[in-house]
């Protein structure tokens, strides 16, 4: 990291201001090159300053504010320098290329939080937690990222870290002892202790079904025959006519996604194809996939027409959705009621929901259905800790089954050689969650080039 590294922070496009950061040894001393104050001379430290700045052939560039940040109280814990310009698309590109032309290099995506780790300011779970917060688009994604840039996945991580170190040291003590045949080594110790540990990775391996849902939305799909309301459901969701709406069978053929904040919580709503016995071979391919998408669905709505008993498609709908984790509707209940409510509960095991599309009743209940199911819609819950990283999860599962394999070794009296090899195994996985002693650079690779350039 002996280079200056600088990148455009903000959207390039018009705006208020606009904003270019640089980092690294020699950011002072760009920054002093292409700024010139017109209130004070002198550069001062983590203060503001007003003045004109000019590309590298004294041309005037733009007015701008400049701040220079002296390590290590910096982001990245370098020299910094942040140039805010007027939101000129032409003035921050000018910006940016006079102190590439000055010797900066541009930066790689993520490259300003990437420093930030490998300096030691934050560790790979706040690095993460930084792109969440960053993308988080409901109130409930913000929360979640917000307490694991806090500090409460480090914690929690920590904390485990150091119970498996704890773990090691009776490891290491009793195989030391067990080479005196006069001492038996503490084995009740060492399963009482694997069996805590254990209870706490399983807690956040468990959590992570809940911060799969805050990072990537609930998928869900609206299903059921043609003509039942499905896209009238969509519609009423967003308040616009997104969907076509028409008494034509079939006028639905492709799926239609939205997303919708549904109490803080990420909705992403498919309206599917309706399902019906079709020889129309378009249509009849858009009652396949519909019945795909369905499979991989976190949610299902179906969706019945309450006027008309049940016909053959609504009872292979009944039985697709069976297992599923689903919220019934009957709809167009404004009209004469046919439908046999009993065979669907019976089918189903659960109750529906009333409603009549056309005269906007029962919108909010299938809402509520919808944030009840998840964290029950309360948002304070989210000061809970939850995993939302994969790389987080796949980690403490490693560590998990390894930690399983230590306590059969305990409990069968298989040599404490053999079962510290595992211990080791769970104990260095549950660092790399940290970025402690780490050597991956394609992993740290992956991790920062979700990030945009400029963070």
């Amino acid at each position: 990291m002996e280079d200056t590294i600088c990148a455009i922070s903000t959207a390039i496009s018009k705006s208020g201001i606009g904003i270019v950061r640089l980092s690294g040894r020699e950011a002072f001393e760009l920054g002093k090159k292409h700024f010139k104050s017109k209130t004070n001379s002198n550069i001062e430290n983590r203060k503001l300053m007003y003045g004109n700045f000019y590309d590298n052939d004294e041309n005037l560039i733009d007015e701008v504010l400049i701040s220079f940040i002296r390590g290590p109280k910096s982001y990245t814990t370098e020299d910094m320098v942040e140039v805010y310009s007027h939101g000129s698309i032409v003035s921050v590109k000018k910006i940016l290329e006079s102190f590439l032309h000055s010797g900066a290099r541009m930066a790689e995506r993520g490259e300003f939080t990437k420093r930030a780790f490998l300096n030691g300011r934050i560790d790979l779970t706040k690095a993460e937690a930084v792109l969440d917060l960053i993308n988080s688009e409901t109130e409930i994604e913000h929360r979640s990222a917000l307490n694991q840039l806090e500090g409460s996945v480090t914690r929690e991580i920590g904390k485990i870290l150091d119970d498996l170190t704890d773990l090691n040291v009776l490891m290491e003590a009793s195989i030391n002892f067990s080479e005196d045949d006069e001492i038996e080594p503490d084995k009740s110790s060492l399963i009482k202790k694997t069996e805590e540990v254990l209870d706490e990775i399983e807690i956040l391996i468990e959590s992570h079904k809940r911060g799969k849902i805050i990072k990537n939305g609930i998928k869900t799909i609206i299903i059921g025959k043609p003509n039942v309301g499905k896209s009238s459901l969509l519609n009423n969701f967003l308040n616009e006519n997104r969907a076509i709406v028409t008494d034509i069978p079939g006028t639905t053929r492709d799926v239609i996604e939205e997303f919708l904040d549904v109490d803080g919580l990420s909705v992403k709503i498919v309206d599917t194809a309706g399902i019906r016995l079709t020889e129309d071979l378009v249509e009849k391919i858009g009652v396949e996939k519909s019945l795909d998408l369905s499979k991989n669905a976190d949610l299902i709505i179906a969706i019945f027409d309450g006027s008309k008993e049940l016909e053959k498609e609504d009872y292979m709908i009944l039985d697709h959705i069976r297992d599923k984790e689903k919220i019934i509707v009957v709809n167009k209940t404004d009209l004469d009621l046919k439908i046999n409510l009993e065979e669907i509960e019976k089918r189903t095991g659960s109750k529906p929901i009333f409603a009549s599309m056309s005269e906007r009743k029962g919108i909010k209940e299938i809402l509520d259905s919808i944030s009840s199911l998840f964290f029950s819609g309360k948002i304070e819950e989210m000061d809970d800790l939850v995993i939302t990283s994969s790389r987080q999860e796949n980690l403490l599962k490693k560590a998990y089954f390894s930690l399983k394999n230590v306590l059969k070794g305990l409990e069968d009296n298989i040599f404490l050689d053999l079962i510290d090899v595992d211990l080791k195994i769970a104990t260095d996985s549950i660092a790399e969650i940290l970025g402690r002693n780490f050597e991956k650079e394609d992993v740290l690779d992956q991790i920062f080039k979700k990030f945009c350039i400029g963070k």
